[in-house]
């Protein structure tokens, strides 16, 4: 069973050109972080010391965000990055955005946190990655 953590927060620092989405509740909640670094962007998500370090293509990421559909009761529809490395991305009916960074070990189990954007949110991370919101 997935359990999926909403994070409702989000501040860019201009300085490092950083967006970083989080839960208002800042004790142990998961924090997602992004950089863009030149062809790549960088994906850091954190739950408390636990952290999934990813840095798929920008035009990987981007095309894959702009084709999404929302599709009812499915969690991930799309998987951007490598076999082992990836994160997946799908979109609710309710216009809340799925990610979930994982780490593959093998075949038998990976890791992975599950993370979802309302539509604030969603909209705030498609302007700082200059996606147009459809």
């Amino acid at each position: 069973m997935r359990n999926f953590q909403s994070l409702d927060h989000v501040s860019i620092d201009p300085d490092t050109e950083t967006i970083q989405l989080e839960h208002s509740n800042s004790g142990n909640a998961p924090i997602l972080a992004l950089r863009r670094e030149g062809p790549y962007v960088t994906i850091s998500a954190s739950y408390g010391p636990l952290e999934i370090a990813l840095r798929p293509r920008y035009e990987d990421l981007i095309r894959t965000l702009t084709r999404l559909q929302p599709i009812e009761g499915l969690h991930v529809t799309r998987q951007v990055g490598t076999a082992q490395a990836y994160i997946g991305v799908g979109l609710t009916t309710e216009g809340e955005l799925v990610l979930r960074p994982t780490i593959v070990a093998d075949a038998t189990g990976h890791l992975t946190i599950n993370l979802r954007l309302g539509p604030v949110l969603r909209q705030a991370l498609y302007e700082w990655l200059q996606i147009p919101l459809s």
